[in-house]
Order: structure tokens, then sequence, then C-alpha cells
């Protein structure tokens, strides 16, 4: 995308050659593969709002510290303007003669009103250009990713709120290990969403700081005002030191760090969904909207979706890897090799957010199988801690004597092929004849007791839910 050290200093429009663009250094144009390898202009095209809302306050503060004198701004910022139009109606040719957005705007300009259109590149570079324009693509791109988890939080919640009181079996090691609540399993998803949330934040607060006027890498002699095109950006200040400004990609990779571990977390829940919607589980079923059919078995629906959201987390992953190996032996300051941060960066918004959204549908439209649940819930001695615990608070036990017991018991209920609660107090006496008939072991009443802070019980799921819509739904937006 961006420079080689030295930016061209005219271009001459439609036709422009690299030799034209680049002055009197080259003398011949590209070799075709060159051509090739070196135009960005297929993919960070997409930059193009960024970089025209750049190049303008770029030219408003031109105008105002009189650097270029008002007439030439103002047809630049009325050109500026015809150029985004043209772009956002489609009429506007891309030419891969020019390389990138930068020069594709600047040629087209200087199509529109002339030689004044080559004052806009006084006192910067395509380094500050491009590291401002990729930032600003970022920060909206982290806003948009925000809000789309913080859809799914909302999906999930509703579900939660919907089934606060439907037992399910909690798993370890994927083994049955203690009844809980449908609730409380989606609550904790819309956890993971918030710490995505956070991370997300995080790094549009540390990127929020505008390369612009550092120029090639070493600044500018001319009298800029870079806090007025900071301000005018909406970025919190001008970054302190011009040759880090054009080199950082931090903000790149801190994004590309969040959007994997939020899709890690997207593909444990859809890892979930497919094991559930199994024959063999049946513990919810998912919409004909977001499932498949089977060319030659009728009788499938398979949880595509989930699969896809799965597999596309080896992308988002790929890709962080992949920027980070450009970056780790890059010396000070711009070097081409960080041309290669766009497509990944795009990639990776763009997949992680089609799986949010695809996400966020499956979670809307999920049925729940109550009484499936309900039935696997108590399954695999789920309820066997309730007799540790019972025998602690009623009897004094020290716990690890009534995991003892507790052991037997469930040893008992193996040898005689059922489960703990179709045990009868005879059999529990034999083992513990403290135990009474108070002891329930049902798993319904086993996830009620769960009324510690973060616990399973449904009265807690409910102020759960009640309390993550404040935290994460009602707060202020990251702008």
């Amino acid at each position: 995308m961006d420079v080689n050290d030295t930016d061209p200093a005219d271009t001459t429009g439609s036709g422009a050659t690299r030799s034209s663009m680049w002055g009197g250094r080259f003398a011949a144009g590209p070799a075709a593969i060159m051509e090739r390898i070196n135009a960005s202009i297929d993919f960070d095209k997409r930059l193009y709002r960024q970089d025209i809302e750049g190049s303008k306050a770029h030219c408003r503060m031109l105008i105002a510290t009189g650097i270029i004198d008002r007439a030439d701004g103002e047809a630049i910022l009325t050109g500026l303007d015809q150029v985004l139009q043209e772009i956002v109606e489609g009429r506007f040719v891309f030419k891969t003669a020019l390389e990138d957005i930068h020069m594709n705007v600047e040629s087209r300009l200087r199509e529109i009103i002339g030689p004044a259109a080559g004052r806009l590149h006084t006192a910067r570079s395509r380094n500050d250009q491009v590291a401002t324009d990729f930032k600003l693509w970022t920060r909206d791109a982290i806003d948009d990713l925000d809000g789309a988890v913080a859809g799914l939080q909302a999906a999930l919640i509703a579900q939660a709120e919907t089934h606060a009181d439907v037992v399910m079996p909690g798993f370890t090691h994927l083994q049955c290990a203690q009844p809980v609540t449908f609730g409380h399993h989606m609550l904790a998803y819309v956890e993971m969403l918030g710490r995505d949330r956070g991370r997300l934040r995080d790094a549009r607060a540390r990127l929020n700081e505008c390369p612009l006027g550092s120029a090639a890498l070493a600044g500018t002699g001319f009298p800029i005002d870079r806090a007025m095109t900071a301000a005018d950006l909406g970025f919190d200040r001008p970054t302190a030191n011009s040759l880090d400004a054009v080199s950082d990609r931090d903000f790149a990779i801190e994004l590309m760090a969040a959007a994997s571990l939020c899709v890690v977390h997207l593909s444990r829940l859809a890892e979930e969904l497919v094991i559930w919607t199994s024959a063999q589980f049946r513990f919810v079923t998912l919409s004909d909207r977001y499932t498949t059919g089977s060319s030659i078995m009728p009788q499938k629906r398979n949880p595509d979706a989930a699969e896809l959201i799965r597999a596309k987390t080896g992308r988002v992953v790929g890709h962080l890897t992949g920027l980070l190996m450009v970056m780790k032996g890059l010396p000070l300051a711009y070097s081409k090799d960080m041309q290669e941060d766009k497509e990944p960066v795009f990639e990776t918004v763009d997949t992680l957010g089609l799986c949010l959204a695809a996400m966020t549908g499956m979670v809307q439209d999920l049925q729940v199988n109550r009484d499936r649940l309900a039935a696997a819930a108590g399954a695999g001695f789920s309820t066997a801690t309730d007799i540790a615990d019972w025998l602690v608070r009623e009897h004094g036990v020290p716990f690890r004597d009534a995991h003892h017991i507790t052991g037997a018991i469930v040893k008992l209920a193996e040898d005689k092929g059922v489960g703990l609660e179709d045990l009868s107090l005879a059999d529990l006496q034999a083992v513990e004849p403290r135990i009474t008939d108070d002891l329930r072991l049902d798993a319904a009443g086993s996830a009620a007791a769960r009324t510690s802070l973060g616990g399973a019980a449904p009265d807690r799921v409910r102020a759960a839910c009640v309390e993550a819509r404040r935290r994460f739904l009602d707060g202020e937006s990251p702008a």
C-alpha cells in the first residue's frame, strides 16, 4: 500500500505510470509483475471513506495555519466531496497503476480541480496518511464489533431469563458433574463476551492517537497544528513520536488478538450446540434457518452454521499469527512489508462479524427441550455432592469424610444399576446410619440449592440476568 521513502510530488491522472508518479527519480515504468505485487488498491479501497476524511482534516489544518491559501483549500475540500460521492455511487474507476487508495483519490482530485490538488500532500506522507486511515477504519470496526457482541449478549440473556429454572446437567471433562440451570449456562457466555468487549474497548482506547503530521518518519518543518487534526478526526491526542507513529501496527494486532479470543468463545458455544443437537443429547433444537439437510439422508438436520463458526476460528487465529510474523523483524520505520497488514485485518473483522451474526440468530431461534434436559440432569450420579454437603451441614461431618461416605453410596448405586435417587432410605443408612429422609437427591432441588453468588439457583440466575443487562447493555457506547 504505502510508500517508499520519497513521496510523489504530483500525479498525472488516469494515465499515471510509476515514473510519472515518482517524478524524475524513475525513468521507466514497472514490470508487470512489479505492478501486481506492489499494488494494493484491490483491497485498500475499503479505506476510501477514512482516507477522504483524513485528507479533509489535513486540508482544513493547512488552511488554518496558512500553509495553503483558502481558495485552494476550499477547492480541495469541494473536490474531495465529489470524489467521495463518486465512490459511494459506484462511478469511481479505481486504477491499479496508481497503486493504492491514496493515489487514486489524489489523482481523481487533480482531474477535478487541477494543479491545486497537488497542495493537499504538503506536510504529510503516505506513511502517516495510511497509519491514520487504518486507525480510523479500525476504530470504526471496533465500534461495529462491540455492538454485534452486545447483540449476542442480549440474545443469551433473553434465553437465560426464559429458562432460568430449567435444570440441566453441568459437565466437567464432558462428564455429568452437578445439576445446573440452562439460564446459568447461557450467562457463562455472557461473561465471556463481556471480557471480549472489554478487550475491544481497551484496544480502541490505546489506538486513539493520531499519526497525521508524522510525515514519512521524521515529522515536518511546516508549522502544522497536529492537535487540530487529531481533534478534528476524533482522536484523543497526536502520537508522541513520529518514528513510532508510522511504523506502529499494535492497534491492528490488538484488534486481531481480541477478535481471536472472541471467536474462540463463539467456537466453544458452537461446539456445545453441535453436541446438544445430536440425537444422543437432544438438549436443544436449532431452527431451519440455521441448519441444512442431507443430499442422501432425508432425516438429517445438520448444525452447519455452528460447525462453520467452529471452523472459521482457525482463519481468524491464523490471521493474527500471520500479522505478528510480518511485524516481528521490521526495523524502524516504515517498510513495504506493512502493506500486508490490511487484508488479514479486513478478513478478521468480516469473519468475526459474520460469526457473531450467525450465532446471534441461532441463539435467538433456539428451542430448549426441557424434559430431555431434566431427564439428563440427574444422570451420572450428578447429585452425589449433595449427599456430602448434607452430611457436613446436618451432622458436622468433615467434608473429606463425607466425600468418602458418598463415594461408598455411589458404588452401591452402581452395583445395583440404579441412580442415587432410586436408592431406598435403608440402602443409604446401610452405608451411613445418620442419613434421614430429609435428604433430597432430585436434580432440580440440587440446582436450586446453589444459592451462592454466581451460583446456578433459579433465583440467582434471574437476579444475574438483571445485573448483566445493567452491566453490558445499559451502559454507554465506547465512542
